[in-house]
Protein backbone atom coordinates (compact mmCIF):
# COMPACT_ATOMS: atom_id res chain seq x y z
CA UNK A 1 0.00 0.00 0.00
CA UNK A 2 2.94 2.66 0.44
CA UNK A 3 3.29 2.55 -3.24
CA UNK A 4 -0.43 3.69 -3.69
CA UNK A 5 0.25 6.01 -0.70
CA UNK A 6 2.60 7.62 -2.74
CA UNK A 7 1.42 8.28 -5.93
CA UNK A 8 -1.52 9.76 -3.96
CA UNK A 9 0.10 12.20 -1.75
CA UNK A 10 1.90 13.15 -5.68
CA UNK A 11 -1.91 13.57 -7.13
CA UNK A 12 -2.95 15.16 -4.25
CA UNK A 13 0.54 17.83 -5.03
CA UNK A 14 -0.72 18.00 -8.54
CA UNK A 15 -4.48 19.44 -7.21
CA UNK A 16 -2.89 21.79 -4.58
CA UNK A 17 -0.86 23.43 -7.68
CA UNK A 18 -3.71 23.66 -9.95
CA UNK A 19 -2.14 21.03 -12.07
CA UNK A 20 -4.64 17.79 -12.20
CA UNK A 21 -5.56 17.53 -15.75
CA UNK A 22 -8.95 15.56 -16.48
CA UNK A 23 -10.78 14.27 -19.44
CA UNK A 24 -14.27 15.28 -21.37
CA UNK A 25 -15.86 12.65 -23.23
CA UNK A 26 -17.30 13.81 -26.66
CA UNK A 27 -20.61 12.18 -27.61
CA UNK A 28 -20.24 13.65 -31.28
CA UNK A 29 -17.83 13.38 -34.05
CA UNK A 30 -14.92 15.99 -34.09
CA UNK A 31 -16.20 19.67 -35.29
CA UNK A 32 -16.70 23.01 -33.77
CA UNK A 33 -20.20 22.28 -32.53
CA UNK A 34 -19.84 19.08 -29.51
CA UNK A 35 -21.67 17.54 -27.61
CA UNK A 36 -19.46 16.81 -24.68
CA UNK A 37 -20.21 15.07 -21.29
CA UNK A 38 -23.81 15.50 -22.46
CA UNK A 39 -23.84 19.21 -23.18
CA UNK A 40 -23.91 21.35 -26.52
CA UNK A 41 -20.73 23.27 -26.77
CA UNK A 42 -18.66 24.92 -29.06
CA UNK A 43 -15.00 23.60 -29.23
CA UNK A 44 -11.97 26.10 -30.10
CA UNK A 45 -9.91 22.89 -29.17
CA UNK A 46 -9.04 20.40 -31.76
CA UNK A 47 -6.26 20.45 -34.21
CA UNK A 48 -8.68 19.92 -36.84
CA UNK A 49 -7.34 23.00 -39.00
CA UNK A 50 -8.77 22.22 -42.26
CA UNK A 51 -12.29 20.73 -40.76
CA UNK A 52 -11.85 17.70 -42.38
CA UNK A 53 -12.25 14.87 -39.20
CA UNK A 54 -15.86 14.23 -39.79
CA UNK A 55 -15.87 15.72 -43.72
CA UNK A 56 -18.51 13.17 -45.73
CA UNK A 57 -15.57 12.27 -48.35
CA UNK A 58 -13.46 11.33 -45.71
CA UNK A 59 -16.40 9.30 -43.86
CA UNK A 60 -16.93 7.51 -47.11
CA UNK A 61 -13.14 6.64 -48.12
CA UNK A 62 -13.03 4.72 -44.64
CA UNK A 63 -15.65 2.57 -44.72
CA UNK A 64 -14.90 2.06 -48.34
CA UNK A 65 -11.62 1.19 -47.26
CA UNK A 66 -12.78 -1.09 -44.26
CA UNK A 67 -14.71 -3.03 -46.91
CA UNK A 68 -12.36 -3.25 -49.22
CA UNK A 69 -9.17 -4.46 -46.63
CA UNK A 70 -10.59 -4.86 -43.04
CA UNK A 71 -10.74 -3.68 -40.06
CA UNK A 72 -6.82 -4.44 -38.84
CA UNK A 73 -3.44 -4.97 -40.28
CA UNK A 74 -2.59 -8.00 -38.23
CA UNK A 75 0.79 -7.61 -38.26
CA UNK A 76 4.33 -4.94 -38.96
CA UNK A 77 4.98 -3.71 -42.13
CA UNK A 78 7.59 -5.90 -42.35
CA UNK A 79 5.70 -9.16 -41.70
CA UNK A 80 2.63 -9.12 -43.53
CA UNK A 81 1.00 -5.78 -42.54
CA UNK A 82 1.97 -3.90 -45.21
CA UNK A 83 -1.29 -3.32 -47.44
CA UNK A 84 -1.70 -2.27 -50.57
CA UNK A 85 -3.20 1.09 -49.25
CA UNK A 86 0.06 1.74 -47.18
CA UNK A 87 2.12 1.60 -50.45
CA UNK A 88 0.17 4.02 -52.48
CA UNK A 89 -0.24 6.83 -49.61
CA UNK A 90 3.30 6.55 -49.45
CA UNK A 91 4.03 6.50 -52.78
CA UNK A 92 1.56 9.41 -53.05
CA UNK A 93 3.44 11.59 -50.32
CA UNK A 94 6.75 10.83 -52.06
CA UNK A 95 5.22 12.78 -55.19
CA UNK A 96 4.00 15.79 -52.75
CA UNK A 97 7.59 16.17 -51.52
CA UNK A 98 9.77 15.74 -54.18
CA UNK A 99 9.25 19.73 -55.24
CA UNK A 100 11.40 19.84 -51.57
CA UNK A 101 13.96 16.84 -50.88
CA UNK A 102 15.86 15.25 -53.82
CA UNK A 103 14.69 11.47 -54.50
CA UNK A 104 11.75 12.09 -51.79
CA UNK A 105 10.76 8.93 -50.68
CA UNK A 106 7.81 8.52 -47.74
CA UNK A 107 7.29 5.97 -44.46
CA UNK A 108 4.02 5.83 -42.75
CA UNK A 109 3.75 5.57 -38.91
CA UNK A 110 0.67 5.34 -36.48
CA UNK A 111 1.55 8.51 -35.03
CA UNK A 112 3.55 11.43 -34.94
CA UNK A 113 4.83 10.40 -31.70
CA UNK A 114 6.05 7.34 -32.63
CA UNK A 115 7.75 9.10 -35.81
CA UNK A 116 9.94 10.90 -33.98
CA UNK A 117 10.88 8.36 -32.09
CA UNK A 118 12.11 6.62 -35.15
CA UNK A 119 13.77 9.20 -36.59
CA UNK A 120 15.99 10.72 -33.94
CA UNK A 121 16.94 7.48 -32.48
CA UNK A 122 17.88 5.61 -36.42
CA UNK A 123 20.00 8.97 -37.52
CA UNK A 124 21.89 8.84 -34.43
CA UNK A 125 22.54 4.67 -34.71
CA UNK A 126 24.09 5.72 -38.06
CA UNK A 127 27.48 7.11 -36.93
CA UNK A 128 28.30 4.12 -34.17
CA UNK A 129 26.51 1.41 -32.74
CA UNK A 130 25.94 3.86 -28.88
CA UNK A 131 25.13 7.10 -30.77
CA UNK A 132 27.53 9.21 -28.58
CA UNK A 133 29.44 10.14 -31.72
CA UNK A 134 26.27 12.08 -32.58
CA UNK A 135 25.76 15.39 -31.40
CA UNK A 136 22.00 16.42 -31.74
CA UNK A 137 20.77 20.11 -31.25
CA UNK A 138 17.47 20.68 -29.90
CA UNK A 139 15.11 23.40 -29.68
CA UNK A 140 13.90 24.71 -26.50
CA UNK A 141 10.19 24.76 -27.10
CA UNK A 142 10.18 21.44 -29.28
CA UNK A 143 7.27 18.73 -28.25
CA UNK A 144 7.64 16.09 -26.19
CA UNK A 145 7.90 13.69 -29.08
CA UNK A 146 10.95 15.48 -30.49
CA UNK A 147 12.33 15.60 -26.47
CA UNK A 148 11.90 12.06 -25.81
CA UNK A 149 13.35 10.71 -29.01
CA UNK A 150 16.59 12.79 -28.43
CA UNK A 151 17.19 11.31 -24.89
CA UNK A 152 16.29 8.23 -26.18
CA UNK A 153 19.01 8.47 -28.83
CA UNK A 154 21.92 8.30 -26.59
CA UNK A 155 23.43 11.39 -28.79
CA UNK A 156 24.79 14.27 -27.00
CA UNK A 157 22.39 16.22 -26.49
CA UNK A 158 21.68 20.30 -26.49
CA UNK A 159 19.52 22.95 -25.99
CA UNK A 160 19.52 25.91 -27.90
CA UNK A 161 16.85 28.83 -26.96
CA UNK A 162 13.70 29.33 -29.06
CA UNK A 163 14.87 31.10 -32.55
CA UNK A 164 18.60 30.96 -31.36
CA UNK A 165 20.45 30.98 -34.72
CA UNK A 166 23.45 32.57 -33.56
CA UNK A 167 23.78 29.90 -30.74
CA UNK A 168 22.44 27.63 -32.64
CA UNK A 169 25.55 28.58 -35.11
CA UNK A 170 28.04 28.43 -32.25
CA UNK A 171 27.10 24.36 -30.97
CA UNK A 172 27.40 23.36 -34.68
CA UNK A 173 30.84 25.26 -34.95
CA UNK A 174 32.18 23.96 -32.15
CA UNK A 175 30.70 20.42 -32.98
CA UNK A 176 33.34 17.24 -34.15
CA UNK A 177 30.56 14.41 -33.95
CA UNK A 178 31.04 12.40 -37.42
CA UNK A 179 26.53 12.79 -36.96
CA UNK A 180 24.68 16.38 -36.48
CA UNK A 181 21.06 16.78 -35.88
CA UNK A 182 19.24 19.69 -35.75
CA UNK A 183 15.74 19.01 -34.53
CA UNK A 184 12.76 21.40 -34.80
CA UNK A 185 9.01 22.17 -34.36
CA UNK A 186 7.47 23.95 -38.24
CA UNK A 187 4.75 25.60 -35.49
CA UNK A 188 5.61 25.47 -32.28
CA UNK A 189 2.08 23.95 -30.91
CA UNK A 190 1.44 26.35 -27.40
CA UNK A 191 3.05 29.37 -28.88
CA UNK A 192 1.84 29.38 -32.96
CA UNK A 193 5.05 30.75 -34.10
CA UNK A 194 6.94 29.50 -36.61
CA UNK A 195 10.68 28.48 -36.90
CA UNK A 196 12.89 30.49 -39.23
CA UNK A 197 13.28 27.27 -40.91
CA UNK A 198 15.18 28.59 -44.41
CA UNK A 199 18.36 29.92 -41.68
CA UNK A 200 17.97 26.61 -39.83
CA UNK A 201 18.80 25.02 -43.07
CA UNK A 202 21.38 27.01 -44.21
CA UNK A 203 23.36 26.22 -41.20
CA UNK A 204 22.20 22.70 -41.68
CA UNK A 205 23.80 22.18 -45.42
CA UNK A 206 26.97 24.82 -44.30
CA UNK A 207 27.81 22.49 -41.55
CA UNK A 208 27.00 18.82 -42.72
CA UNK A 209 23.87 18.56 -40.37
CA UNK A 210 20.38 17.13 -41.13
CA UNK A 211 17.47 19.43 -40.18
CA UNK A 212 14.85 17.54 -38.60
CA UNK A 213 11.32 19.02 -38.95
CA UNK A 214 8.24 18.41 -36.89
CA UNK A 215 5.41 19.85 -39.38
CA UNK A 216 2.80 18.78 -37.54
CA UNK A 217 0.83 21.84 -36.99
CA UNK A 218 1.68 22.60 -40.28
CA UNK A 219 1.36 19.90 -43.05
CA UNK A 220 -2.29 21.05 -44.71
CA UNK A 221 -2.15 24.64 -43.74
CA UNK A 222 1.01 25.93 -44.71
CA UNK A 223 1.59 26.71 -48.41
CA UNK A 224 -0.26 27.68 -51.38
CA UNK A 225 -1.03 24.04 -52.16
CA UNK A 226 -0.95 23.00 -48.15
CA UNK A 227 1.98 21.34 -48.69
CA UNK A 228 3.22 22.02 -45.31
CA UNK A 229 6.34 24.33 -43.74
CA UNK A 230 8.47 23.48 -46.85
CA UNK A 231 6.74 24.71 -49.59
CA UNK A 232 5.62 28.02 -47.12
CA UNK A 233 9.07 29.06 -47.45
CA UNK A 234 9.91 27.29 -50.66
CA UNK A 235 13.11 24.95 -49.47
CA UNK A 236 14.53 22.00 -51.02
CA UNK A 237 17.64 20.06 -49.87
CA UNK A 238 19.03 16.98 -49.10
CA UNK A 239 19.58 17.34 -46.33
CA UNK A 240 15.83 17.32 -44.75
CA UNK A 241 13.83 14.89 -43.02
CA UNK A 242 10.88 16.12 -42.24
CA UNK A 243 7.56 14.53 -40.13
CA UNK A 244 4.25 15.27 -40.97
CA UNK A 245 1.18 14.36 -39.11
CA UNK A 246 -2.00 13.45 -40.94
CA UNK A 247 -4.78 13.58 -37.23
CA UNK A 248 -4.74 16.97 -37.75
CA UNK A 249 -5.30 18.79 -40.56
CA UNK A 250 -5.45 15.80 -42.67
CA UNK A 251 -8.36 14.63 -40.44
CA UNK A 252 -7.76 11.18 -40.16
CA UNK A 253 -4.70 9.99 -37.91
CA UNK A 254 -1.11 8.52 -38.53
CA UNK A 255 2.13 10.88 -39.14
CA UNK A 256 4.44 10.19 -42.42
CA UNK A 257 8.41 10.76 -42.88
CA UNK A 258 9.53 11.94 -46.18
CA UNK A 259 13.19 12.23 -46.64
CA UNK A 260 16.06 11.24 -49.33
CA UNK A 261 15.50 7.31 -50.29
CA UNK A 262 18.35 6.73 -48.17
CA UNK A 263 17.48 7.80 -45.11
CA UNK A 264 13.79 6.18 -45.55
CA UNK A 265 15.63 3.12 -46.12
CA UNK A 266 17.80 3.28 -42.92
CA UNK A 267 14.66 3.67 -40.84
CA UNK A 268 13.09 0.69 -42.50
CA UNK A 269 16.30 -1.08 -41.77
CA UNK A 270 16.72 0.29 -38.33
CA UNK A 271 14.12 2.34 -36.69
CA UNK A 272 12.60 0.24 -34.27
CA UNK A 273 9.60 2.02 -33.15
CA UNK A 274 8.81 1.08 -37.32
CA UNK A 275 10.14 -2.61 -37.09
CA UNK A 276 8.16 -3.74 -34.11
CA UNK A 277 4.48 -2.71 -34.32
CA UNK A 278 1.79 -3.55 -36.22
CA UNK A 279 0.93 -1.34 -38.81
CA UNK A 280 -2.09 1.39 -38.86
CA UNK A 281 -5.22 -0.24 -40.44
CA UNK A 282 -4.95 -0.16 -43.78
CA UNK A 283 -8.52 1.78 -44.36
CA UNK A 284 -6.84 4.95 -42.37
CA UNK A 285 -4.41 4.71 -45.38
CA UNK A 286 -7.40 4.66 -47.78
CA UNK A 287 -9.05 7.35 -46.00
CA UNK A 288 -6.13 9.91 -46.14
CA UNK A 289 -5.68 9.36 -49.64
CA UNK A 290 -9.07 10.89 -50.18
CA UNK A 291 -7.95 13.63 -48.01
CA UNK A 292 -4.83 14.11 -49.59
CA UNK A 293 -6.72 14.83 -52.46
CA UNK A 294 -9.06 17.64 -50.41
CA UNK A 295 -5.83 19.31 -48.99
CA UNK A 296 -4.49 19.64 -51.94
CA UNK A 297 -7.26 20.43 -54.71
CA UNK A 298 -9.58 23.99 -54.88
CA UNK A 299 -11.39 22.71 -51.62
CA UNK A 300 -8.44 22.66 -49.91
CA UNK A 301 -7.51 26.59 -51.19
CA UNK A 302 -10.63 27.54 -50.13
CA UNK A 303 -10.80 26.01 -46.70
CA UNK A 304 -7.23 27.75 -45.97
CA UNK A 305 -8.50 31.17 -47.26
CA UNK A 306 -11.19 30.96 -44.97
CA UNK A 307 -8.93 29.67 -41.64
CA UNK A 308 -6.69 33.04 -42.46
CA UNK A 309 -9.66 34.78 -42.37
CA UNK A 310 -10.82 33.77 -38.88
CA UNK A 311 -7.54 34.51 -37.57
CA UNK A 312 -7.50 38.01 -38.62
CA UNK A 313 -11.14 38.35 -37.34
CA UNK A 314 -10.07 37.23 -34.24
CA UNK A 315 -7.05 39.20 -33.65
CA UNK A 316 -9.36 41.94 -34.70
CA UNK A 317 -11.87 41.31 -32.07
CA UNK A 318 -9.70 40.63 -29.04
CA UNK A 319 -9.82 43.73 -27.04
CA UNK A 320 -7.28 42.78 -24.36
CA UNK A 321 -5.61 44.87 -21.22
CA UNK A 322 -4.17 42.45 -19.15
CA UNK A 323 -3.58 38.87 -20.67
CA UNK A 324 -1.28 38.77 -23.82
CA UNK A 325 -1.98 37.53 -27.40
CA UNK A 326 1.06 35.98 -28.68
CA UNK A 327 1.78 37.20 -31.90
CA UNK A 328 0.97 33.94 -34.53
CA UNK A 329 -0.32 34.12 -38.09
CA UNK A 330 -1.49 30.34 -37.67
CA UNK A 331 -4.56 28.85 -36.27
CA UNK A 332 -2.86 28.41 -33.08
CA UNK A 333 -3.91 31.88 -31.22
CA UNK A 334 -2.51 31.63 -27.43
CA UNK A 335 -3.68 33.99 -24.87
CA UNK A 336 -1.37 33.94 -22.15
CA UNK A 337 -3.04 34.68 -18.85
CA UNK A 338 -0.21 34.15 -16.29
CA UNK A 339 -0.37 31.80 -13.63
CA UNK A 340 -2.60 28.34 -13.03
CA UNK A 341 -5.88 29.87 -10.94
CA UNK A 342 -6.52 32.13 -13.19
CA UNK A 343 -5.93 30.01 -16.24
CA UNK A 344 -8.66 27.89 -14.78
CA UNK A 345 -11.19 30.25 -13.68
CA UNK A 346 -10.98 32.01 -17.16
CA UNK A 347 -11.53 28.62 -19.46
CA UNK A 348 -14.51 27.95 -15.98
CA UNK A 349 -16.15 31.19 -17.13
CA UNK A 350 -15.87 30.49 -20.67
CA UNK A 351 -17.08 26.95 -20.01
CA UNK A 352 -20.21 28.25 -18.49
CA UNK A 353 -20.75 30.10 -21.57
CA UNK A 354 -20.58 26.88 -23.70
CA UNK A 355 -17.15 27.63 -25.19
CA UNK A 356 -14.85 24.86 -24.93
CA UNK A 357 -10.85 26.52 -24.70
CA UNK A 358 -8.48 24.67 -22.45
CA UNK A 359 -5.91 26.27 -20.21
CA UNK A 360 -2.31 24.67 -20.74
CA UNK A 361 -0.12 24.72 -17.89
CA UNK A 362 3.07 23.57 -16.89
CA UNK A 363 4.67 21.11 -17.64
CA UNK A 364 3.26 22.03 -21.01
CA UNK A 365 4.19 25.56 -20.86
CA UNK A 366 6.63 27.40 -18.49
CA UNK A 367 5.72 28.26 -15.08
CA UNK A 368 4.33 31.92 -15.15
CA UNK A 369 2.92 31.34 -18.33
CA UNK A 370 -0.50 29.42 -17.79
CA UNK A 371 -2.25 30.10 -21.36
CA UNK A 372 -5.81 29.31 -22.88
CA UNK A 373 -4.96 27.58 -26.46
CA UNK A 374 -7.55 28.79 -29.14
CA UNK A 375 -7.20 27.20 -32.33
CA UNK A 376 -9.56 27.75 -34.93
CA UNK A 377 -10.98 25.76 -37.76
CA UNK A 378 -11.96 25.94 -41.06
CA UNK A 379 -15.43 24.74 -40.17
CA UNK A 380 -15.71 27.45 -38.12
CA UNK A 381 -18.13 30.49 -39.06
CA UNK A 382 -17.48 33.97 -38.67
CA UNK A 383 -20.23 34.26 -35.89
CA UNK A 384 -18.56 31.53 -33.90
CA UNK A 385 -15.14 33.91 -34.09
CA UNK A 386 -17.29 36.94 -33.32
CA UNK A 387 -19.00 34.94 -29.72
CA UNK A 388 -15.77 33.50 -28.46
CA UNK A 389 -14.25 37.41 -28.67
CA UNK A 390 -16.79 38.79 -26.84
CA UNK A 391 -16.97 35.96 -24.50
CA UNK A 392 -13.16 36.26 -23.88
CA UNK A 393 -13.02 40.41 -23.61
CA UNK A 394 -15.79 40.26 -20.62
CA UNK A 395 -13.67 37.13 -18.75
CA UNK A 396 -10.37 39.29 -18.76
CA UNK A 397 -12.77 42.22 -17.35
CA UNK A 398 -14.08 39.77 -14.69
CA UNK A 399 -11.01 38.09 -13.69
CA UNK A 400 -8.38 41.36 -14.21
CA UNK A 401 -4.66 41.60 -13.85
CA UNK A 402 -2.00 38.85 -15.23
CA UNK A 403 -0.71 38.31 -11.61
Amino acid sequence: MHLLSQLEQQLHRLDEQKLLRRRRVADTPCAPHVTVDGRPMLAFCSNDYLGLAAHPRLVEALQEGAAKYGAGSGASHLISGHSRAHDLLEERFAELMSPYIEQARALTFCTGYMANLAVLTALAAASAASGRDTDLFSESLNHASLIDGARLSRANVKVYAHGDIEALEGLLKASTSKTKIVATDSVFSMDGDLAPLPALLALCERHDAWLVVDDAHGFGVLGEHGHGALEHFGLRSPNLVYMGTLGKAAGVGGAFVAAHATVIEWLVQRARPYIYTTAAPPALSHALLASLDLITGEEGMQRRAHLRQLVAQLQDGLRLKHWQLLPSRTAIQPVIIGSNEPALRAAALLHEQGLWVPAIRPPTVPAGTARLRITLSAAHVSADVARLAQAFNAAEREIGEMP
